[in-house]
């Protein structure tokens, strides 16, 4: 669990009090089918008290491992994400009507959750390994960032496959 202490941000209305956590994916509840996060999950950030709520913000650094949809092959990337969010304590006076607000109870705020939705919602749809991947060969399967297999991968619009029969009887 990530909690953070809100006694000392009370103490230091305004003034940015520092965090940090190691955890894994698995007990932050970040895990996923396609890919999974390597080794700890380093959070830090800083905790102010606006007087109104407190307001939690930093940034999350994680290895992602995953295997590429192009060429198949295992990767791993270095990620880093920006979070900035905004607590209030629960029977603080103020409405609990505001969606954009995230409440919380006692003296301690949970971010897990939120370092869970950060890390699972800023992924991209498609896993690929670097933007220069070839992928693989349509015909025979080969991983063309390994070299060129050889093989004829020309693509003709079917709308014009009959002028192309007209060449090929020449």
């Amino acid at each position: 669990m990530m909690k953070i202490d809100i006694k000392e941000a009370d103490k230091k209305l305004g003034l940015a009090v520092p965090f940090q956590f190691l955890a894994k994916a698995e007990d932050i509840g970040a895990t996923h089918d396609d890919y999974s996060f390597e080794g700890d999950i380093e959070v830090k950030g800083e905790l102010v008290a606006t007087g109104r709520g407190y307001r939690v913000s930093g940034q999350i650094s994680c290895t992602k491992s995953f295997v590429c949809d192009r060429c198949l092959e295992q990767a791993s990337q270095q990620q880093n994400h920006d979070f900035d969010e905004e607590y209030q304590k629960r029977g603080s006076g103020y409405s609990e009507d505001n969606q954009d607000v995230n409440y919380f109870d006692g003296d301690q705020v949970d971010v897990s959750p939120m370092i869970r939705d950060v890390l699972l919602s800023d992924q991209p749809l498609n896993n690929i390994c670097n933007a220069d991947c070839r992928g693989l060969c349509l015909k025979c399967g080969a991983n063309l960032n390994h070299g060129d297999c050889g093989c004829d991968r020309t693509v003709i619009d079917p709308r014009l496959a009959a002028l192309q029969q007209l060449l090929i009887k020449k």
